[in-house]
């Protein structure tokens, strides 16, 4: 049954999203119930404390720092079906902070130095969000950095990794900055 289930929502999601889930299969075929806490685990990342775009920079840059392929694409697409603006997304893609806006520019800056153990930056970017926002959406843009990194990771753990791919926004190729990514 559990098993009915999960095959479900893989389908569910490839359909969406045309993604290739090959290893959220290979997962159920052999470990089912580690494929459901996967999934809960991943999920913490959709937090709603801070706004979209500020959710979305912290998606992109955990997914980037590990993924410049499919996994960025779907981190994109949910994106902007929360909403995000493709003028945003375009730019958070292209590390341009001055056009992502303030509230994705903050959170792309907190999760760029938090991944870099820059604990100079991050101070007072932390308060920032704190004090914008509150603590809620500082876990809130923590969990979504720690979730998006998680499926890229087993993906590529799994031996699924792809080469880097264009990704697209509303259609359009969008240009990434790898070296504004790198933390």
């Amino acid at each position: 049954m559990l098993k009915a289930i999960l095959d479900r929502q893989i389908r569910a999601l490839e359909r969406t999203f045309d993604y290739d889930a090959s290893y959220m299969r290979e997962i159920l075929s052999v470990r089912p119930w580690s494929l459901l806490k996967f999934g809960l685990v991943s999920s913490v990342g959709r937090g709603r404390g801070a706004p979209p775009a500020a959710m979305a920079a912290a998606a992109i840059v955990g997914t980037l720092a590990e993924d410049c392929g499919p996994c960025t694409q779907i981190t994109v697409d949910l994106a902007a079906r929360g909403g995000v603006p493709p003028e945003i997304l375009r730019a958070i893609l292209a590390g341009d902070a001055a056009a992502m806006g303030e509230a994705a520019a903050l959170a792309w800056r907190f999760c760029r130095a938090s991944l870099a153990r820059d604990l100079l930056a991050c101070d007072p970017l932390r308060a920032e969000i704190v004090r914008l926002w509150g603590r809620g959406a500082l876990v809130d843009i923590a969990m979504a950095l720690m979730a998006a990194r998680t499926y890229p990771t087993l993906k590529y753990a799994l031996g699924h990794g792809q080469t880097c791919s264009r990704v697209t926004v509303a259609g359009a190729p969008a240009i990434i900055d790898h070296a504004s990514m790198a933390a």
